[in-house]
């Protein structure tokens, strides 16, 4: 595990919690452009950063996010915000939502939130914090395939855009877990996601609504 965040009271409280939840922390910084290089060293399962990082302050986290998934694409990244940037990350998870995630930084001190956040990335899934796809489901856009989704199925979708198991969502909208299976089917087949070996139906769910959340 690689942790960047520019405020040092922050980035050290991050080690500690990660450290005594069990996570290996290989190293720390307070800005964003040795962070590619200490990735090819450490080879970490993820990276927690900032988006805002010195010197601009602006999207170097965001950029160096972007260079570690087309070097690393195996190591999971997991963006922190104070606020919520949807158009710059949904731009940069439409492209491969796998191994990705962003979460707000008042998240940080659940550290059950962010320990199971960084162990969905590394494993391959996407997180997505609850105010960004609130963000998401409230912004205008085009006509698309999530228009032919009933409420509800916008909702389980969205569930699975935080990346959420189906028991996760069935807990959350208190329905039996046979109905949320039941809306991932007619999801799936509404938005015409036939069966691939290669390619994880769930996730190009998540990437079709991300993608068309983001036409805007």
């Amino acid at each position: 595990m690689i942790v960047a965040e520019d405020t040092a009271i922050l980035r050290q409280g991050i080690v500690r919690l990660l450290t005594d939840a069990g996570f290996d922390v290989a190293a720390a910084l307070g800005e964003a452009t040795r962070l590619p290089a200490l990735v090819a060293e450490h080879r970490p399962d993820a990276v927690l950063l900032d988006i805002r990082m010195p010197p601009t302050h602006t999207d170097e986290g965001l950029r160096a996010a972007a260079e570690i998934r087309a070097l690393h694409p195996g190591t999971g990244v997991l963006l922190l915000s104070q606020y919520v940037e949807t158009t710059d990350t949904v731009r940069a998870l439409a492209e491969n939502p796998r191994g990705f995630g962003y979460l707000l930084k008042e998240r940080v001190a659940d550290i059950d939130e962010l320990g199971g956040a960084l162990r969905r990335v590394a494993a391959g899934g996407s997180v997505l914090d609850p105010q960004v796809v609130d963000r998401l489901l409230n912004t205008p856009r085009a006509p698309g395939p999530l228009d032919e989704l009933t409420a509800r199925e916008r909702e389980v979708l969205g569930l699975m855009a935080e990346g959420r198991s189906n028991d996760a969502i069935a807990r959350s909208l208190v329905i039996g877990a046979k109905t949320v299976e039941t809306h991932v089917r007619n999801i799936f087949a509404k938005l015409a996601l036939e069966t691939d070996l290669h390619d994880h139906r769930r996730v190009r769910a998540v990437l079709t609504y991300l993608s068309h959340r983001a036409a805007f």
